[in-house]
């Protein structure tokens, strides 16, 4: 059995969770409410305010969803609870990010500014001139728009100029050497 996905999840007060028999799990909370379908190959029950995922059988496609589909309960319950948010940070002499209504604007050294635009559900911040928040409560869109936005300008290997993680450790490789 997996080790994951045999640990319950504890549902907070003020969480409210409901299985459908079609695998649809619905989770309301503070924050908001989320809703994803998962495959027939597990069962998914709510008990004595804990979520328990168990699986039909031993196939391998089984075995890796019981693990998955438990982790993203979990992410779900704590979503809508206390949100997720990926910070980034812009370095290079002139990159920059603004915010323009509801536009993400970064002059990340292309010769056009580069306008991204929020999604439903999530929120970008901009603190300063160089540190990007993203906000919301599903952990799975935070990271996509967090890593379209780092696509951007991936950090540079010899000068280290990009947009990284918060926290991102950039190895830098030695540029040439010249004659002697």
């Amino acid at each position: 059995m997996s080790r994951i996905g045999r640990l319950p999840i504890e549902i907070p007060k003020g969480v409210e969770v409901k299985v459908t028999p079609d695998n649809v799990v619905t989770v309301k909370g503070s924050k908001g409410t989320l809703e994803k379908k998962f495959p027939p190959i597990v069962n998914i029950e709510v008990k004595d305010n804990q979520v328990i995922v168990t699986r039909k059988g031993d196939d391998k496609e089984e075995k890796a969803m019981h693990g998955t589909t438990r982790a993203i309960i979990a992410n779900m319950v704590k979503g809508v609870t206390e949100g997720f948010e990926k910070a980034l940070e812009i370095v290079g002499i002139g990159y920059r990010a603004a915010k323009q209504g509801k536009k993400l604007v970064l002059n990340v050294g292309y010769s056009h500014p580069v306008e991204i635009e929020e999604k439903p559900g999530i929120e970008i911040i901009v603190e300063g001139n160089n540190k990007i928040i993203v906000r919301g409560i599903d952990k799975e869109k935070v990271g996509q728009v967090a890593a379209n936005i780092r696509r951007v300008r991936e950090p540079d290997a010899y000068q280290g100029k990009g947009i990284r993680y918060a926290g991102e450790v950039v190895r830098l490789k030695e540029g040439k050497t010249g004659k002697k």
